[in-house]
């Protein structure tokens, strides 16, 4: 897989349960852990005339170790067999994370930091990542059954089928089912082309969609249980709108599996509303699915 996995923390106690998730994650993976942590200039109320603030290195320090030193303390403590180190660098978590995902396997985040906006289901850093980043993204929420299986949207788009691959590395690493849910309904199957006769009616035939859709799942799953033959897998096959379907899938569940984009709505957005659904909404935890993009 390579590359270590990436966590950002900002000393929250959401941030500090990521850093455990993320040292579990890197244990499974035999991989090394990063933590990291954004650092800006923080913000006073000072007259305009007053001369500039300047943090200097001595007064980061200051700031960041204690946190720093829990964090790490926190990885340790579920994972003393892996190799831990930490990074303080300037700038916003946003824009430090996703420059972390270029060469990481994977980033968690927690849910909820120590931002403004309290109210939010998730925080921004989270969604933004997920649209973002170059690798696949955890961001932890909900709650974490260590019983349940892996659970995954299926859509039959190339998002999707990074997801599929994703879940099932995952379920392989946990030592666990696979659930891949495809949910459908009249309103999101793509319209098949005309016929060429004209004659032929252009419709489907009773059980006909129904029977398409359940072929378009056994297809998308077809060659990575090939590859994991160890991993169980229950095909659910529902006739439900995506988002309400995965949302309540997601109970008893260790972690929800979708890709960045399917295969309707807007095709130019970067994070697809299915996506943003379940980072808000699931009762477990999230990772979107995502392959390794280019350099810039």
């Amino acid at each position: 897989m390579g590359g270590p996995v990436v966590v950002g923390t900002d000393g929250s106690a959401s941030s500090l349960d990521a850093v455990a998730e993320a040292a579990r994650e890197a244990r499974r993976r035999a991989a090394d852990l990063r933590v990291v942590h954004a650092f800006v200039q923080p913000e006073l109320r000072i007259p305009l005339s007053s001369p500039p603030l300047v943090c200097t290195d001595a007064d980061m320090r200051a700031l960041t170790d204690p946190l720093m030193a829990r964090a790490v303390e926190r990885a340790r403590a579920v994972a003393p067999q892996v190799e831990v180190s930490r990074a303080v660098v300037a700038g916003d978590a946003l824009t430090v994370l996703e420059k972390q995902s270029r060469t990481a396997q994977l980033v968690v985040v927690g849910s909820r930091g120590t931002g403004t906006f309290t109210r939010l289901l998730v925080g921004s850093t989270g969604v933004d990542l997920a649209a973002h980043a170059r690798c696949p993204v955890l961001v932890l929420r909900g709650t974490y059954d260590a019983t349940g299986p892996v659970l995954v949207g299926v859509d039959g788009s190339p998002a999707a089928g990074d997801a599929v691959a994703f879940a099932f590395q995952e379920a392989a690493l946990r030592g666990t089912g696979l659930v891949a849910l495809h949910a459908w309904t009249t309103w999101n199957v793509p319209v098949p082309p005309p016929p060429q006769d004209p004659a032929t009616p252009y419709a489907y035939g009773p059980g006909m969609l129904e029977r398409d859709e359940e072929r378009l799942l056994a297809e998308a799953l077809a060659g990575c249980a090939e590859r994991y033959p160890q991993v169980p897998v229950e095909r659910r096959l529902v006739h439900s709108a995506t988002r309400e379907a995965l949302v309540a899938a997601s109970r008893n569940t260790q972690l929800l599996v979708v890709g960045a984009r399917g295969r309707g709505g807007f095709t130019g957005m970067l994070l697809g509303s299915v996506s943003q659904a379940v980072l808000h909404h699931a009762h477990c935890p999230v990772a979107v699915a995502r392959p390794p993009s280019p350099p810039r």
